[in-house]
């Protein structure tokens, strides 16, 4: 008995010195945890080697960088998948985070590290803190900035040299689709429309044809405009964004819109339509589709020169690698999928149309009046803002005084009666305030009265304030600034005839959060290519650019941040994130 106490004591002896030298031996952090840093040509590499039975909670880490301007590197979205230990997320052995460079600033970098764990035992380390200084390159971020990152242009060019003719068919398609609610294509929803109800004996499946007729002729239309621009630099839409072309166009639409009011009826002479009579209706149905034909090759045209990513895209592979037949596909796909919509309103309006009657007269009318809206909106582009308002001014009151709104209503008078009476006030209301806004300096007919609520909101601001952008004649002007400035340089790409171009001049440039970052941290130059002049074309021919809108960056040494090039339209919120990426390149 006394032997098997003996045994009892020694062995429980034993085990207490076993513990107490555990104890002893448990090491301290600095021992336990070894962080290390190392900059490598894409990507800033933490590892921390971690001695035996030592962990480190996921949840505690943190990396800040210090200089040259403080912020937080989101060091948790690259950190590798961790492991459970009662019931947290932990790391054990050598942990490895690469984290890429251009999360940080250029130049000297000082970053403090943050990280906390516990021993397996169940003593926990405090929170530790490393700081690193490393230096980054200016010319290695850049270089991996550009290779990770392409302007929205260059990403659909690297499409259509990697992937499957399929896949880019079916990509331009979609892009297409997309585009066909932008300014740039919108007016060919009235300019359709009216040409179907403008026919005779219009049904659903003859609105179809017309549709599909239009959308193939504006298809070929652009895929020709296009394969040019391409080739050889030249932008079709843009020459033809003369005065001439437009007040010719616009006088199409006037005429069209007379013969909807019925002062006349545009069509053959007598004794064509005889002979065509005599040899079958089919045969005047075919010239109706022939002249649906002409006016889509001409609204591509004419109607809508706008430059969007996917087809600028298309153009620089075009010029690069002189591929005509692949980007003339992705650009006749495109423009199918930007007349889908346009097929679905123009059948649609075909299903629509009334028996004919009194209620023809009146959507004839209305038609009449879109088709002059077309028409103001396309001599918008070549006359001042003053003179464009007066005119949608007349058109609204106008169709007010035809649809006798300022006329009594008879007593017990059809519902309608009141619609319409209701409607033509609304048309006559707006008038008038359009025609105060072409007299008070207003731009912008969905607003006209901006100016006057401009002026009671700034009545302590400096009418002297300079433009928001400054206006550059020639590109010997423009590389003298560009030599001489000591801030970020923006230049903007813009013409009357561009109608994305109003739109970033309605909304974004006219955002107070925008105009600010340009008057304070940039110099803001503007070239205005309305003329497509030979200067203008060889303005643009530098920079490979097809045509308006679009916004250039340049950095310190006066090279363009290729990038961060701007081709068509971004909202407030978005241009001002390419301005802070902008001015980060910047330092």
């Amino acid at each position: 008995m006394r032997f098997l106490l003996y045994t009892i004591f020694i062995v429980s002896s034993l085990l207490a010195f076993g513990f107490v030298d555990q104890e002893v031996k448990i090491v301290p952090v600095e021992q336990a945890y070894k962080p290390n840093l190392q900059v490598q040509k894409d990507k800033i590499k933490i590892t921390v080697q971690m001695a035996p039975k030592v962990y480190l909670y996921q949840k505690y880490f943190k990396l800040m960088q210090i200089e040259p301007e403080r912020k937080e590197i989101a060091i948790k979205k690259y950190l590798p998948k961790p492991i459970e230990l009662h019931g947290e997320k932990v790391y054990e052995g050598n942990l490895t985070i690469a984290i890429p460079i251009q999360e940080f600033d250029t130049g000297k970098i000082k970053v403090e590290f943050d990280y906390q764990g516990c021993n397996e035992v169940g003593i926990c380390y405090p929170p530790q803190k490393k700081i690193f200084t490393f230096s980054i390159p200016n010319a290695s971020q850049e270089k991996t900035k550009k290779s990770e990152e392409l302007s929205d242009e260059l990403s659909i060019t690297q499409t259509l040299k990697t992937q499957s003719i399929g896949v880019i068919l079916a990509t331009f398609f979609g892009f297409g689709f997309l585009l066909a609610l932008t300014p740039c294509v919108f007016p060919m929803f009235p300019i359709l429309s009216s040409l179907i109800v403008g026919a005779k004996n219009m049904n659903t499946k003859k609105a179809f044809l017309y549709s599909v007729v239009y959308v193939l002729a504006m298809s070929i239309a652009y895929t020709i405009a296009g394969v040019l621009a391409g080739l050889f630099g030249a932008n079709l839409q843009a020459a033809l964004q003369n005065p001439v072309a437009i007040v010719l166009f616009a006088a199409v639409f006037v005429a069209l819109a007379l013969s909807m009011f019925g002062f006349y009826e545009i069509g053959l002479p007598a004794s064509w339509q005889t002979k065509i009579a005599q040899k079958s209706d089919e045969a005047s149905h075919k010239g109706g589709l022939i002249g649906v034909a002409i006016m889509g090759f001409l609204s591509a045209l004419i109607v809508g020169p706008c430059v969007a990513p996917p087809l600028a895209g298309a153009l620089i592979y075009i010029g690069q690698t002189g591929d005509a037949m692949l980007g003339g596909a992705a650009l006749f796909f495109m423009s199918l999928g930007m007349g889908m919509p346009l097929i679905l309103v123009g059948t649609g309006a075909g299903k629509l149309m009334p028996k004919p009657g009194g209620w023809m007269q009146a959507v004839n009318a209305v038609f009449g009046v879109v088709m002059l809206g077309v028409a103001i909106w396309m001599l918008s582009r070549i006359l001042p803002d003053s003179i464009s308002l007066f005119l949608w001014a007349m058109l609204f009151i106008g169709s007010a005084v035809y649809m006798r709104t300022l006329e009594g209503i008879e007593k017990g008078a059809h519902w309608f009666v009141y619609l319409k009476k209701s409607i033509g006030i609304v048309l006559f209301v707006y008038g008038i305030f359009l025609m105060i806004g072409s007299f008070t300096g207003a731009s912008n007919p969905l607003d006209p009265l901006k100016v006057l609520k401009t002026k009671g909101a700034i009545t302590e601001v400096s009418t002297s304030q300079k433009p928001l952008f400054q206006e550059v004649q020639s590109f010997d002007e423009f590389q003298k600034l560009l030599k001489n400035a000591d801030k970020p340089v923006v230049l903007d790409f813009t013409a009357k005839w561009c109608a994305s171009c109003k739109e970033l001049e309605e909304i974004t440039f006219a955002d107070p959060k925008v105009q600010a970052a340009l008057r304070k941290e940039f110099l803001a130059l503007r070239l205005d290519v309305s003329d497509n002049s030979k200067e203008d074309k060889a303005f643009m021919k530098r920079f490979g650019i097809f045509g308006p809108p679009a916004i250039l960056f340049f950095d310190k040494n006066g090279k363009e941040i290729r990038s961060l090039r701007i081709v068509g339209f971004k909202n407030p919120k978005e241009f001002l994130s390419i301005l802070e990426e902008v001015k980060r390149r910047y330092r």
